[in-house]
């Protein structure tokens, strides 16, 4: 026997799918690249890349992650049994295949723009957004955490604030720049999308809801 309502209901999901694949189709014709984000760990590329792309309809992919899958490594037992050179190298062959497979969100690693090879092909062949964070917030967030391997130093605030030095400058060549604050994550994503609807010169039609409300 069919609950009362589900029929309804059934049709409700339906039209709301519908719905969503649509924006994400349109979104994919209006934006033609994929939307690579770039920045310092913990500037949040990840958590802002998934809400935005979920926002647009539009697939998420974090580049770390495909590198260890394609490696089967972690990216600290990379750099630790090859050195960071033999690291760039692999990561630049992999972002290379996924800006490759259309209209994504792409959250890069750190260093990923600091390579010449792969910022001038992030630069020819996708929108290039740099999530801006300060110092005070960065390591606010990454000391909670203990696997990134360019801070397992003697002085790992020194090396936070090199890395900021070092590369804020070249980051800044990116077409946008967004701040990472500590904002709601969903109230982050919100300026990302606005901000990339104004460098487009045009709306980009929400797959899904945000609340700003997010922590």
């Amino acid at each position: 026997m069919t609950e009362f309502g589900s029929d309804e209901l059934a049709s409700d999901i339906s039209a709301a799918n519908m719905a969503a694949n649509g924006a994400a189709d349109r979104a994919a014709d209006v934006m033609k690249k994929p939307v690579a984000l770039i920045g310092m760990m913990g500037a949040g590329k990840s958590a802002i890349g998934k809400l935005a792309a979920a926002v647009l309809g539009l697939e998420f992919v974090d580049a770390d992650k495909e590198i260890e899958a394609a490696a089967d490594a972690t990216i600290p037992e990379i750099f630790e049994r090859h050195g960071e050179e033999h690291f760039r190298d692999g990561e630049r062959r992999v972002i290379a295949r996924l800006i490759d497979s259309g209209p994504i969100v792409l959250a890069t690693g750190g260093g990923a723009y600091m390579d010449e090879e792969t910022r001038a092909m992030l630069r020819e062949r996708a929108i290039t957004i740099w999530l801006r964070a300060d110092f005070d917030v960065l390591w606010r967030r990454v000391s909670r955490r203990s696997h990134r391997p360019l801070l397992k130093t003697e002085d790992p605030k020194a090396t936070l604030a090199g890395l900021i030095e070092a590369r804020y400058p070249t980051y800044s060549m990116a077409d946008i720049i967004v701040d990472s604050d500590d904002a709601p994550k969903g109230e982050t994503a919100r300026r990302l999308i606005e901000a990339l609807e104004r460098y487009l010169g045009t709306e980009l039609p929400r797959a899904a809801d945000l609340d700003g409300d997010d922590e």
